[in-house]
């Protein structure tokens, strides 16, 4: 199909489920909000090398937090219910309570619950405190600047973790203009997030590999260096690929974001769009760009 001048290829993306939270971090500053955030979301872009992916979701006014302070919105998702439980131990102990002036609080309503800020209370060596607003337990620590304030459980639920797309160009420029623009609508929609830098990939992967001991390795059908040695998925004029994962709280927020992003790279002057995916043997959900796009 051809949409603005851009072919959209028939296909899907093939995504899998995950665990997934949203925890709220505030501070005194929008300065150090975004500084912890960053470091929170750090190293995180993928579960084959990272244990988790992160990305911040939304910044938030004094009006959208629970203790009227700047804030923002962070996912963070696992394979495994454990797994995620002991990312959101590490990265709120090492990367949230260690920054000037924060407190963190859990933000999801429903799905299981996991300790958090019950483990981290130790750290107050027997002089934490506890403390209930309404229904919420929460835990006031002490350290030097005050008291870091974390709820006592968070709660985590299954969500989407894998949904992409592919933009292919003619050049370098081109291609990240489009990606860059796609990773700009898919910011809006709540729920999802990019969590690569920036939102985007240059070295997609496949599944496999010449050397036994990798499980994954570069993405050679979408390498044009490598349009002549191998069997390429690029036309000939073809000399950049972008990829963007999506990661989102539930199926709509995935989709939703793959719909903004493919409108955004099609106003740009690229040639194709295109997913991954593994022939549907391996991830539960199917993204189709087609039936996206008409639903856009």
């Amino acid at each position: 199909m051809i949409y603005n001048g851009v072919e959209i290829e028939d296909t899907y993306a093939e995504a899998f489920s995950m665990w997934g939270s949203r925890i709220v971090v505030t501070a005194d500053t929008r300065e150090w909000v975004m500084t912890a955030a960053a470091s929170a979301t750090g190293f995180a872009t993928s579960v084959i090398g990272c244990g988790c992916e992160a990305g911040v979701e939304s910044e938030l006014d004094e009006y959208q937090t629970p203790d009227g302070r700047p804030g923002a919105s962070i996912l963070i998702f696992g394979v495994s219910r454990s797994g995620l439980e002991s990312q959101l131990i590490s990265r709120v102990g090492q990367s949230i309570m260690t920054c000037p002036t924060t407190a963190c609080y859990n933000d999801l309503d429903d799905g299981e619950q996991v300790d958090v800020g019950g483990k981290l209370k130790f750290f107050g060596d027997s002089y934490q405190a506890s403390k209930m607003l309404g229904k919420r337990r929460f835990w006031r620590i002490p350290v030097m600047d005050g008291e870091f304030l974390v709820e006592q459980k968070f709660c985590i639920k299954k969500g989407v973790g894998g949904g992409n797309l592919l933009i292919i160009s003619k050049d370098v420029k081109s291609g990240l203009e489009a990606a860059q623009r796609a990773v700009g609508a898919m910011k809006k929609v709540p729920g999802a997030i990019m969590p690569f830098p920036g939102g985007v990939v240059r070295s997609g992967s496949k599944v496999g590999s010449t050397y036994r001991f990798l499980s994954a390795s570069t993405n050679t059908p979408y390498c044009p260096t490598l349009k002549r040695l191998v069997k390429t998925s690029l036309p000939e004029e073809a000399n950049a690929v972008y990829e963007i994962v999506i990661d989102g709280l539930d199926e709509r927020s995935v989709r939703d974001a793959m719909g903004r992003g493919l409108l955004a790279a099609c106003s740009c002057d690229i040639l194709s769009v295109t997913a991954g995916n593994y022939g549907g043997n391996l991830g539960q959900y199917k993204f189709h760009l087609l039936e996206i796009l008409k639903n856009m």
